[in-house]
């Protein structure tokens, strides 16, 4: 959306039910009540007394407030009592959250302020921005009156100031007290904005509810009139329910409408300028364009060029013979600094869609990803995730403390619409920590019920541990794996025939190849180095034993204590040319782990035993602890 255009919409709203609900819902009701004008007020109190549960401080409809003793529900859906296993705002658009800051008169240890609040404007997004105060004038009733805005520009609140323009005009107070009535304004409510999802199917549903509960809870028998009565006022609240509705809808539609975009540039490097047809000839264009000295600055802020750079060093020679300095080639051309060359930099690329292979995004990123949805349904192989993990443990410069079911609702819209940027076989990481996990995991399982749950990696990303309270350091977080359906799979992959080719055989653990279980190269391959792993194989065609052996301390060598079957021969780690080399593994380790080894003819025909060699990339499932290089 624009620049602050969810509030601009919600004074629209505003306005809305001022001047075209009030009017027209007076009219119908005066004429619903012509029969029985005594039933005007008590109809007022009770669609009051209804719709009141159903309103947030921020004109949301959910369940704002529903008390038990009203007998609707049992629990209470409240902002006080966050319900995250009802998870109350399952069927909203999370939008933002803001403190609703109003002009405010505070009166403390004899003193009267007033903040007026005209000049502070909603955020318009979850920024974690500064109040900023400033002393304007003191009334003649004595009362000290206080501008309030959000800081820019790095502006911060210069309680100096304030102090000694306060004792200027006579009324001098400590810092202290400054700073607690300060306090005393910024701790105004802080509240969630919502769009409903269906606010008509949900607000309908709670009133037919509510007057089921109310017709037939005390088992009272109810006259003719008083139906009718009841009647009117169903009627007139459907009205109310349908007005607000309309706008609601329109809400939602806007929400989910494509956004146009308000921006867009290239950042191409200059070796994929100059492989183009007059590509050099556009490098030198834009070495002589005015924007050259903020793309210069940008390199050098960057650290990819020195602070003493010249962009007449880009290019070598003249004319015809002008070529790209390779040392230049893999600077980034952005194209926000030439606007007037950029259509002559893109018709150098015949397919520009094709060669681009990466983009950066910035937006709301429901936004992007509705606005990005038929471009990319169904072409990604990979998404990565970084929610915030809801704990102001992390510093980042926005909203980082939701209630958990605030959390969730804008979690799972996300993961609806990821979901489908995904091909068949696709895969979605989301990095995540304690707070959230189990949470974030519930969400998965209710959301995308029919996704493939892969599991959960520990990442190791602070090795002296995160201070906390109480229990442990903490010093890891996670990566939660999903799968779009059951062909997504990380490490282990549908067997092509060039993998079969090139892999070999296949187990519970992954791809694997037969390698000789002798040891080759260097002196550590060598019997007179590891004496001890110089013993006998009894192979036959298809089977193999190692017989029973004692060791021999004078000749240093194993003697076997039986002699081959029929059928078997002495398989020694020799090579063809009878050099001795020893065995990868000692007899005992050979033994417990047989079932990685065969017997195999070598390239003479004669047995030879071969082990399992474990591909340490493609076709390998990966551990779920890392390795320690993981930061």
């Amino acid at each position: 959306m624009a620049k602050s255009g969810y509030i601009n919409l919600m004074r629209l709203k505003a306005a809305y039910y001022e001047h075209r609900v009030g009017p027209q819902l007076l009219e119908d009701v005066t004429k619903a009540l012509k029969a029985f004008p005594e039933f005007r007020e008590e109809l007022f109190d009770k669609l009051h007394a209804f719709f009141s549960r159903y309103f947030s401080k921020s004109g949301s409809i959910c369940f704002a407030y529903t008390p038990g003793h009203m007998g609707v529900y049992e629990k209470v859906y409240s902002d006080e009592n966050d319900v995250v296993l009802f998870w109350k705002t399952h069927m909203l658009y999370y939008v933002k959250t803001d403190r609703l800051f109003r002009d405010l008169k505070v009166e403390l240890d004899g003193h009267t302020f007033f903040f007026d609040c005209t000049a502070l404007q909603h955020k318009k997004n979850n920024e974690k921005r500064q109040l900023v105060f400033n002393f304007e004038k003191v009334e003649r009733d004595g009362t000290i009156r206080m501008g309030v805005t959000y800081s820019e520009s790095g502006r911060i609140t210069k309680t100096d100031d304030i102090l000694k323009a306060l004792k200027k005009a006579e009324h001098p107070i400590t810092e202290p007290l400054l700073l607690k009535v300060l306090r005393v304004f910024e701790k105004q409510s802080e509240v969630d904005f919502f769009i409903n999802k269906d606010a008509r199917g949900f607000l309908r549903e709670q009133f037919d509810l509510w007057m089921y509960q109310y017709l037939f809870k005390d088992g009272t028998a109810w006259g003719a009139v008083r139906i009718q009565q009841l009647q009117a006022l169903k009627d007139i609240a459907f009205k109310l329910i349908d007005f607000i509705a309309q706008f609601e809808d329109e809400l939602v539609r806007i929400w989910n409408k494509p956004k146009f975009v308000r921006g867009s540039h290239y950042v191409i490097t200059l070796d994929r300028i100059a492989a183009q047809d007059g590509g050099v000839k556009v490098i030198s264009d834009f070495l002589k364009h005015d924007g050259m000295a903020e793309q210069v600055k940008e390199w050098v802020e960057l650290g990819i060029a020195a602070k003493v750079f010249s962009a007449k060093d880009i290019l070598s020679g003249r004319g015809k013979d002008q070529a790209l300095v390779p040392e230049w080639r893999s600077l980034p051309l952005d194209t926000k600094f030439f606007p007037s060359l950029e259509l002559d930099l893109l018709a150098l690329f015949e397919n520009l869609d094709e060669a681009i292979d990466g983009r950066l995004i910035k937006s709301e990123n429901y936004q992007a990803l509705n606005t990005l949805r038929e471009k990319f349904k169904g072409r990604v192989d990979v998404t990565y995730i970084d929610p915030p993990y809801n704990t102001d443990a992390s510093e980042i410069i926005y909203a980082n403390d939701y209630k958990h079911s605030t959390w969730l609702t804008f979690i799972a819209d996300r993961l609806i619409l990821n979901d489908q940027f995904l091909k068949p076989s696709g895969i979605t990481c989301i990095t995540i920590d304690d707070f959230e996990l189990h949470r974030l995991r519930s969400c998965l399982e209710q959301t995308l019920p029919k996704n493939e749950f892969l599991g959960v990696v520990a990442i190791r990303n602070n090795p002296a541990g995160r201070s906390s309270i109480k229990g442990f350091s903490i010093s890891h977080e996670y990566a939660v794996f999903s799968a779009k359906t059951e062909k997504g799979r990380i490490g282990r992959v549908e067997r092509t025939a060039d993998q079969i080719a090139r892999y070999g055989e296949e187990d519970e653990t992954g791809f694997f190849e037969w390698v000789n279980f002798r040891k080759h190269g260097g002196a550590n391959a060598m019997r007179s180095a590891r004496r001890r792993l110089f013993y006998p194989f009894y192979a036959s065609e298809t089977s193999f034993r190692i017989p029973k052996m004692v060791w021999d301390s004078d000749s240093e060598s194993w003697a076997p204590m039986e002699k081959p079957r029929a059928g078997e021969s002495i398989v020694w780690p020799t090579t063809n040319d009878g050099e001795e080399k020893t065995w990868k593994w000692g007899h005992e380790t050979a033994l417990e782990k047989s079932d990685d080894l065969t017997v195999r003819p070598d390239r003479d025909g004669r047995p030879a035993i071969y082990m399992k060699s474990r591909l340490q990339d493609e076709g390998r499932l990966p551990s779920d602890l890392p390795p320690k290089k993981w930061t």
